[in-house]
């Protein structure tokens, strides 16, 4: 790990020409932190790396927060954006610090500096000295909301005997799916300390403020349909946003008033989409203008924190992360929404969840932008579909809640064993 220490910094760099955000607070990456060392031991840390599982935390906190109001909670993270939302959505509620890379002298002086009675890390979360040392240091450990791919499945296996001294220490395992949870007893999580929740992720509150102002915004659109491509990735030169831009142009030769709402997952993309869309020859207009939409081609949604606004828009979503390798972003937030979904092959992030979507007729895979084209304007040409497989997805999700309440049991049941 020390050895590793001029690649992460030159990763800090490079990552920083997008977004200087990652140029600040590297004092904490090594776990030197500014101010005076609270004298109040913290109760509980969350780590959530970034925005996916901040929202996936924020529940579980609210409730912790109201049931005892005095209960003192660290959430940590990894990316800037992450900390972003930590401060957004929940202020001075809580403390918010990033959590330092995973070296033993580094670790030592966060749990020394913080002092948690219970950790929580959130679905795939696994740091070998963080740990080991919580282990050590009598933590409490739960690895909440947990999934584990057949790929990180895989993956574990061939250093399957530090993965068997991670999982061993681990005193709760809430798992997401019954093959989650054998996938991580194979690997040596003790049985006994594994349960089934299923996703937090069923259990997201629409932001009905944002859904709002969507079905506002969408009127003054006098009937267009609306394709919102959300959370569009790019990974070793293979950009997802040039896939849906060629799907996009050939709808239009079927359905020439059709909106594109581009949503890219990444913020320090936004100026390399927009340049992108420009250079095809599309009209956009930028969110973060704050203009009207007008007779734009494509709508950037450039903004953090709005996608349920985006989602409000859709008449059909395009779920990103999906169409490049990298394992697509939320399917559960279109289809709670009532919204048809389409991915790609690439489904491995939510692997139960687009089972259940795919077994409901809620959700279409496609393998291509011609493909993307093809099923998009087959929806939108038939309304009766479309509405019904919104219901579908609504209904899944409905099936599928309670994960929330679960996990609360049973991080609820550490602090007052701890």
């Amino acid at each position: 790990m020390y050895l590793s220490t001029p690649l992460l910094l030159l990763r800090l760099l490079w990552r920083s020409l997008r977004s200087p955000a990652y140029l600040q607070r590297w004092s904490e990456r090594f776990a030197f932190y500014s101010g005076s060392k609270k004298e109040n031991r913290t109760s509980l840390v969350f780590h959530a790396v970034s925005v996916g599982e901040v929202h996936a935390v924020i529940p579980l906190i609210s409730h912790l927060l109201v049931d005892d109001c005095d209960l003192q909670i660290l959430v940590t993270t990894s990316t800037p954006t992450g900390s972003a939302r930590v401060s957004e959505l929940l202020g001075d509620k809580v403390q918010h610090v990033y959590l330092p890379y995973d070296y033993p002298g580094a670790i030592s002086r966060f749990l020394g500096r913080f002092q948690p009675t219970v950790l929580v890390m959130m679905e795939t979360e696994l740091w070998p000295n963080l740990i080991h040392q919580c282990a050590n240091t009598k933590v409490s450990l739960v690895l909440a909301n947990a999934r584990l791919s057949e790929k990180s499945f895989l993956s574990y296996g061939k250093i399957s005997g530090l993965a068997r001294q991670m999982l061993q220490h681990l005193n709760a395992v809430s798992a997401q799916s019954e093959k989650d949870a054998q996938r991580l007893e194979a690997l040596g999580c003790p049985g006994e300390v594994i349960s089934v929740s299923g996703s937090m992720k069923f259990d997201m509150a629409i932001n009905h403020e944002q859904t709002e102002r969507a079905l506002a915004d969408k009127r003054a659109l006098n009937g267009r349909p609306v394709l919102v491509a959300a959370s569009t990735r790019a990974v070793d030169g293979n950009l997802e946003e040039e896939k849906v831009i060629a799907a996009f142009r050939q709808i239009l030769l079927r359905q020439s008033d059709l909106l594109l709402v581009l949503v890219p997952r990444h913020p320090e993309r936004f100026d390399e989409v927009r340049a992108m869309v420009e250079k095809s020859g599309l009209s956009l207009v930028r969110r973060s203008d704050e203009q009207a939409v007008g007779n734009s081609q494509v709508l950037l949604g450039d903004s953090m924190g709005e996608m349920h606004y985006y989602l409000g828009l859709a008449d059909v979503a395009f779920v990103g992360g999906s169409l490049v390798p990298t394992g697509c972003q939320n399917i559960i937030e279109p289809a709670a929404m009532g919204i048809p979904v389409v991915t790609g092959p690439s489904l491995f992030n939510f692997k139960s969840a687009s089972d259940a979507l795919l077994a409901a007729k809620a959700m279409r895979v496609v393998n291509s932008d011609s493909e993307l084209a093809s099923v998009v304007t087959d929806l939108l040409g038939d309304n009766e579909n479309r509405l019904a497989m919104g219901q579908a997805g609504r209904e899944v999700v409905l099936e599928n809640q309670g994960a929330t309440d679960r996990n609360l049991a049973v991080i609820k049941n550490l602090l007052e064993t701890s």
